[in-house]
């Protein structure tokens, strides 16, 4: 199965661009024109692109951005919006299901996820920002969870739940009911952007981050990210007794014995993830 996946994953995606440099994979949603919508085939494909990466053990961090200077403007109204009008009610949860398996699939893969976020990120873009495990963003991003514009709930793919988690439960509900920009300094000093960069530096940026990330303890960065997920449930006690453990696999790893044999010859420990 390892093979396969690995094998699917060299393949090239038909509704992405998709690149590997020095462990770090790169998602560039390419439509340019249209600001990058989403469409039924590309949130499918991208669910499965992210669930191969829980076997991808060469892969070890992923930059999800946009072409032209703009993130990702949602779904696509021609493709994804007018023909979920038409849709019945079985039709449309299979699609609303759909798309939540992709973010579970960003929240389940190994592997840090960094969003490079420039112009605009709304709808489902912002979901994917939100989805993501670090958020670098530019003065110039206008971030929109945008459904109540359009009729809708502000309850998609996990917004109502991941949202006030990462900027608190107040701002969160100002942002999902009235479906108003934020913009680039307002979203990093709320928390939403980790770092905020130029246009121009934005992807570099990115990418550095994901590189030094990648050279660090992959392994127990998976054991983090699942930490960090699974604890969302979790009393204090249960956090700090699954913490024990997990640390505790994570001190069977040849990589916290490479980190005391470097520290203890004063040099940069080499991390291979075993």
């Amino acid at each position: 199965m390892l093979g396969k996946t690995t094998t699917r994953l060299e393949q090239s995606p038909e509704h992405f661009l998709w690149s590997v440099e020095q462990h770090v994979a790169t998602i560039t949603l390419n439509r340019p024109d249209r600001k990058n919508p989403l469409t039924f085939e590309s949130y499918a494909e991208m669910r499965d692109r992210f669930r191969d990466l829980v076997y991808a053990e060469e892969i070890r961090a992923v930059v999800i951005t946009g072409a032209g200077n703009n993130f990702c403007s949602g779904g696509d109204v021609h493709e994804i919006i007018g023909p979920l009008t038409k849709m019945s009610m079985k039709e449309l949860l299979a699609f609303t299901r759909m798309t939540g398996d992709l973010v579970k699939a960003i929240r389940n893969c190994p592997q840090p996820v960094i969003a490079a976020v420039d112009g605009i990120c709304v709808g489902a873009g912002a979901i994917l920002a939100m989805a993501s495990d670090i958020r670098l963003g530019t003065p110039n991003s206008k971030v929109s969870f945008i459904f109540s514009k359009v009729g809708l709930a502000g309850c998609d793919m996990g917004a109502c739940a991941m949202l006030p988690r990462i900027i608190g439960q107040g701002r969160a509900a100002e942002l999902l009911f009235s479906g108003r920009n934020m913009k680039g300094e307002e979203a990093e000093r709320w928390g939403f952007f980790n770092q905020l960069h130029d246009s121009a530096n934005l992807l570099k940026e990115a990418r550095t981050m994901a590189t030094k990330l990648a050279e660090g303890p992959n392994f127990a960065h998976g054991i983090t990210k699942t930490m960090l997920n699974q604890e969302w449930n979790m009393s204090i006690e249960q956090a700090i007794e699954s913490e024990a453990q997990a640390q505790a696999i994570c001190m069977q790893t040849q990589d916290f014995v490479r980190a005391y044999e470097a520290f203890v010859k004063k040099e940069k420990p080499v991390f291979e993830g075993d």
